[in-house]
């Protein structure tokens, strides 16, 4: 494979960071996995573009990024719909656009969602650490440089004209998927749900919480009615390793969501956000609001099973498409 410079970074926006599915078998150093928030969106832009769908992509944050086409690019963009535009033209998401040598995409501002996925055919190629090529900003290591993308930065991707083939590849419009404001994330209780009193289990799942402006990859910070712990109990558990998806509450009672950008903590663990919902964490903004549904573990397998099928016949649908010249 030939690599060759496809893309510079002509503004930034306030963060956009390169991402895959993540570093994974090294919590116990302290190391944690990182990768896309939206998995889901990433995958997708992947596939749209014939790269393997863990391959790395940009994730955009909010505005601002606006990029120039080294080369002939085929490019697909998924995820929130942050008003993409081509040469200040309206940019069609969900699909896998051509990019002659020369050309912009830039990002105006949310209409829906928070973070959205921008992939090159041909990947981006950057060393991997550990496995992967997610950006950990807190510890200032893997993507480029270890940091946020910035003005003059130039990625390089691997033989992107033979990618260029893909141009024309669309999600079907009704597996597109829409963002609101109000949130339903089905759980698990767990692992220490039993600290808790029927009351506050009760109080968890019947309340609308409120997703504050302190969050971020760490973890979203909910405002809303206190969770209590049963009479006696300590503030803190000693610390122990958490995942994604898992709902610490603090001694102050509100939750804390954890993202991809931590691997222990001290505070008990009430329920845990199951599999098929977690990417729907990386389009929660601030201001949103959130409920929790319990289901079953048999209905997390299958919800989990349902995401993996539609996976699955996205890729199958592409590669058939690809092939025919359709």
């Amino acid at each position: 494979m030939e690599t060759i410079e496809a893309m510079e970074i002509i503004s930034s926006g306030p963060l956009t960071t390169v991402q895959d599915l993540g570093r994974f078998g090294f919590g116990q150093y302290g190391v944690a996995p990182s990768g896309a928030l939206d998995s889901l969106s990433m995958r997708i832009a992947n596939i749209l573009v014939d790269n393997p769908e863990g391959e790395a992509c940009l994730e955009v944050t909010l505005m601002g990024l606006k990029v120039r086409a080294l080369t002939d690019l085929v490019i697909a963009v998924t995820g929130a719909d942050l008003q993409p535009l081509k040469d200040e033209r309206p940019f069609k998401m969900w699909y896998s656009n051509s990019f002659d040598k020369g050309q912009t995409l830039s990002f105006q501002g949310p209409i829906n969602g928070f973070r959205a996925y921008l992939s090159i055919g041909g990947g981006i190629s950057l060393p991997p650490v550990l496995g992967s090529k997610s950006t950990n900003l807190g510890s200032g290591f893997g993507g480029l440089n270890g940091r946020s993308l910035k003005r003059g930065d130039i990625l390089s991707s691997n033989s992107p004209h033979l990618h260029l083939r893909a141009e024309g590849k669309a999600l079907d419009r009704e597996l597109i998927p829409t963002y609101k404001k109000n949130w339903s994330l089905r759980v698990l209780f767990g692992p220490q749900d039993d600290h808790f009193t029927e009351t506050a289990r009760k109080t968890f799942l019947d309340s609308l919480f409120n997703v504050t402006p302190h969050s971020d990859r760490t973890g979203l910070r909910l405002a809303g009615p206190a969770i209590r712990t049963k009479t006696g109990m300590e503030e803190s558990i000693i610390s122990e390793g958490v995942i994604a998806g898992a709902i610490q509450v603090p001694g102050d009672g509100r939750p804390i969501i954890i993202l991809v950008e931590t691997v222990t903590g001290g505070y008990r663990k009430i329920a845990t956000v199951i599999s098929a919902d977690l990417h729907l964490l990386g389009q929660v903004k601030p201001g949103d609001s959130i409920n929790f549904q319990e289901v079953s573990m048999d209905e997390a397998y299958e919800a989990f099973r349902d995401m993996e099928g539609m996976i699955k016949k996205i890729r199958e649908r592409c590669i058939c498409s690809i092939n025919t010249g359709q």
